[in-house]
């Protein structure tokens, strides 16, 4: 029997790289995989987008975002039946009307905000991004420092209307299996949110000590939670 391809979703301030880790302990048992260059401009557009490559495998898909790349998921597995299941690997999992910003700050613990972040505006729209000073701690706190002063240069801004934008439509993990990875020392989606978002899913659960970038500072853990779904 053929494995499911397992298709990765990236969140802000990151790129498919951060996946690569991950990537690498899944092609070691099988699985055909695909990391998306996620857009990063707004949440209908870029779950759009995603739907489009995932419509593209042929075959089952287990559909796995981190942080922001949870709501991608969250929507665009709502247009691919061919989504078996779902990982939140320390993620968003949004119900409508809620946001990205409006869920982070639910509860406390988030150090990502205006302090942390710089603002440019490009074509009238304003774009966010981390300050290299704060990125370790607001994102990669249990990353060797000399790995997260790269992933701070190399970070990838957010369009503010993507965390902004209220969520639209039915969720998918109202009716599809779930799972996910908690990050308990999480400085960017508190683990406490995260609790909530996948008790209210129903997600299967697995928790770990570990930063946002939990798929840079534990890729084995991660790849062994995408392998559990894609069992069932």
């Amino acid at each position: 029997m053929s494995k499911p391809t397992i298709v990765l979703v990236h969140g802000a301030f990151a790129d498919s790289s951060s996946w690569t880790g991950v990537v690498a302990k899944l092609q070691e048992q099988g699985f055909p995989v695909v990391a998306v260059a996620n857009p990063l401009r707004g949440v209908e557009s870029d779950a759009a987008y995603v739907a489009d490559v995932v419509k593209g495998v042929e075959g089952p898909v287990v559909l796995a975002g981190h942080s922001y790349g949870g709501a991608l998921i969250t929507r665009s597995a709502t247009e691919t039946p061919n989504v078996r299941a779902l990982v939140y690997i320390a993620a968003f999992q949004p119900d409508a009307g809620e946001s990205v910003f409006e869920l982070s700050g639910r509860y406390p613990g988030a150090k990502l905000g205006p302090e942390t972040t710089n603002v440019l505006v490009h074509n009238g729209t304003p774009e966010l991004s981390i300050k290299p000073a704060d990125f370790s701690e607001v994102f990669a706190a249990d990353v060797p420092a000399e790995t997260a002063a790269i992933l701070a240069v190399t970070q990838r801004p957010v369009a503010q209307q993507a965390l902004a934008a209220p969520f639209e439509g039915t969720p998918a993990w109202s009716k599809l299996p779930s799972w996910t990875l908690i990050a308990n020392r999480d400085n960017a989606i508190p683990a406490a949110a995260q609790e909530f978002m996948a008790e209210r899913a129903s997600s299967t659960v697995r928790r770990i000590d570990a930063s946002h970038a939990v798929a840079v500072s534990q890729p084995g853990v991660v790849a062994e939670v995408i392998a559990a779904a894609a069992a069932e």
